[in-house]
């Protein structure tokens, strides 16, 4: 095949656009917000006959097949101008292919994305924010827009030369509240060495379902991938040591509001720590937690952040009220409203 667009594929946003005008303006309308090259060729007689997705193989071998395989289910391929809508398609010999070169998702991950934060504290080095529910901190499969990584990539210029933008710990894409981000590599380098030495102390509000007689509990116990599914941790031998302290605030009905400690900070830690009590937390689907009190999503917000300024030294303790469905489930579960606003203390 011998591509009529002379150069290799531009992967960056507003990248140019190939000649042949028309089959560009075509292909165009279908992405009307960005700008792409479109790489052309003619099927040679020796792949008369081949499936189209092996043949935009060899005319794009940057992109993997099933990359091209997605293109072609989203319109961006052309077939004697032509969207070709099916990757198993035969070609024959003479016909014009045009393909439009758009980036895996992954690829333009890391890019700014401007959105609203809310800031709980935030100086050149150091920035404490309030996430909230339903936001993905770091891009992952599924998830390659509209993360925290891309809003601060928009925040601050720096963010952009840190390590995931400064990100040093992670919240659950459904777990609400206060978290920390490093500004300059200074900072990133010493809250990660904070975190490693347990230097930094959190404490999260859970609503679990569940009955307890017991006031507080402690959970030590491994954690690791859960070997059945994937998709969760579990209590393991051989898993990453993890502890969790576990003090309760009130009960009412078979729901628990309970202060949760943790003393290290693995992945899900807390669900998979009260799970393993049997006490999913309300809400939690994927650990055995079931809608309740108003919640669709898992009732855990991280109330209580105290650590020390990664430059300054200076001792800081931040105090961050959950949002509203948080706080009225809270309330249902029996736990008195006397959480302070959002303050540094």
């Amino acid at each position: 095949m011998v591509p009529s667009s002379q150069g290799g594929a531009d992967y960056r946003e507003g990248g140019a656009t190939a000649p042949g005008q028309a089959v560009a303006d075509e292909l165009e309308a279908a992405e009307p917000a960005e700008a792409f090259e479109t790489r052309e060729a003619r099927v040679q007689p020796a792949q008369h006959g081949e499936r189209l997705d092996k043949v935009l193989v060899a005319l794009a071998p940057e992109f993997s097949r099933s990359h091209l395989q997605h293109l072609v289910e989203q319109g961006h391929v052309l077939l004697d101008g032509v969207p070709a809508t099916t990757s198993s398609r035969r070609l024959k010999s003479g016909q014009q292919l045009a393909l439009q070169l758009v980036p895996t998702d992954e690829s333009r991950a890391f890019r700014p994305e401007p959105m609203a934060l809310a800031p709980l504290y935030e100086d050149e080095h150091l920035l404490v924010l309030d996430k909230p529910a339903g936001l993905v901190v770091h891009p992952a499969a599924g998830h390659w827009a509209g993360t925290l990584l891309n809003g601060l990539l928009a925040h601050h210029a720096g963010a952009a030369a840190l390590p995931r933008a400064g990100i040093v710990h992670r919240l659950d894409k459904d777990t609400s509240g206060v978290m920390m981000v490093g500004k300059t590599l200074p900072a990133v380098t010493a809250l990660v060495r904070a975190i490693a030495a347990r230097e930094v102390h959190r404490r999260y509000l859970a609503i679990a379902q569940g009955n307890l007689q017991e006031d507080g509990f402690s959970v030590e116990a491994p954690i690791g991938r859960d070997p059945r599914n994937r998709l969760r941790m579990a209590v393991v031998a051989g898993g990453k040591p993890a502890r969790t302290d576990v003090a309760c605030l009130a009960r009412r009905d078979g729901f628990l509001a309970l202060r949760c400690t943790l003393h290290t900070g693995r992945t899900h830690q807390i669900r998979v720590h009260l799970a393993s009590r049997g006490l999913p937390l309300v809400a939690d689907g994927l650990y055995g937690g079931r809608p309740a009190l108003g919640l669709e999503r898992q009732a855990l917000h991280a109330n209580e952040l105290e650590l020390t300024h990664p430059v300054s030294a200076k001792p800081l303790a931040f105090v961050c009220p959950p949002p509203p469905d948080f706080a009225a489930a809270w309330a249902a579960a029996g736990a008195q409203a006397t959480m302070p606003p959002n303050k540094q203390r």
